[in-house]
């Protein structure tokens, strides 16, 4: 089969399965990009904090330099994954928006150049396309991660690894205009601050709100790593950083279980869920998470029949 007629027959497949647009694509750097994905179809009202699926073909090109893909199956197959939808939180006028005045869907995502289990298959294709390319977008939009429980009085953290900030931004925007007066706070720990993509949107939020507040974290930096360096404070993980009393120092708040809402999103690690132990009984995982140092401190997990004040997202 010649070039000429692989590339016909990916392009019956991407009128066959693709049903959106890029309009727009920011790399902070080459691991990191936050996208704008129009659908072809009207977006659903939908909560801050849910998520949807992007796709891309087998058929496209992955990107130079990431792990090799075994078979995996047919060409033919969609790629698919689910993504919380973020929010640019301003817009271009440097006014505060949220997710329902949008005519697009916001995605903040990372790049998977290696994995232990299987080749990443998505994110190689995705870090290749461009403004304008076409892809898959699920016409659903769902998950539980929400706001549903927060009242008027009560003070929200958010507390995010990477791009597990996204659902946070779109939620942070709907609270800040709605009106909410309490504390909101939120931080997020990653490597570099270069992982950082939405940092000075959120030091101009802090400006406009005096409600809100944003702390960053980095556990990569000279300063996280170099005892001799002159503002040396070692590795920032969110665990210890809540643990040590750290957090509620720089956010200037108490964690009060009475009223706040701690929102979870990131690593697995980090979150820390309990899982089932040997006896049926729910056990918290080695080292301690977020939700263990939480529950320490009179937290509830937030269930379905059991509506608690700890809500949480994982990335796996």
């Amino acid at each position: 089969m010649t070039a000429a007629q692989t590339e016909m027959d990916a392009e019956k497949l991407r009128e066959q399965f693709y049903n959106a647009t890029i309009t727009e694509l920011r790399k902070p750097h080459d691991d990191l990009m936050v996208l704008r994905v129009r659908p072809d179809w009207p977006i659903p009202a939908f909560e801050p904090g849910q998520y949807t699926v992007l796709g891309l073909g087998a058929w496209e090109p992955r990107l130079p330099g990431t792990q090799p893909e075994r078979d995996e199956g047919p060409p033919s197959r969609l790629i698919r994954r689910a993504y919380s939808i973020s929010c640019p939180l301003l817009d271009d006028a440097g006014r505060l928006v949220t997710v329902d005045e949008l005519d697009f869907l916001e995605f903040y995502v990372a790049l998977v150049r290696r994995s232990v289990e299987r080749p990443p298959a998505l994110t190689p294709r995705l870090f290749t396309r461009r403004p304008g390319d076409r892809l898959y977008c699920g016409n659903r939009i769902r998950g539980t991660y929400t706001l549903r429980h927060v009242r008027p009085q009560d003070t929200v953290v958010f507390a995010a690894t990477g791009t597990g900030e996204a659902p946070h931004n779109a939620m942070i925007a709907q609270l800040l205009k709605r009106g909410h007066r309490p504390p909101i706070v939120a931080v997020t720990s990653v490597r570099y601050r270069r992982d950082l993509a939405y940092l000075q949107t959120h030091r101009r939020l802090q400006e406009l709100f005096d409600n809100y507040r944003y702390l960053p974290l980095t556990t990569r930096e000279p300063e996280n790593l170099d005892p001799s360096h002159p503002r040396f404070v070692g590795k920032r993980h969110l665990q210890d950083y809540f643990e040590s009393g750290a957090f509620e120092r720089d956010a200037g708040i108490t964690l009060d279980p009475r009223n706040t809402h701690v929102f979870l999103c990131g690593n697995p690690q980090m979150v820390g869920a309990p899982v089932p132990g040997p006896d049926g009984k729910k056990v918290f995982p080695a080292p301690k998470g977020m939700v263990q140092v939480l529950t320490e401190r009179g937290f509830n997990i937030d269930r379905p029949n059991a509506p608690g004040n700890i809500h949480f997202e994982r990335f796996w």
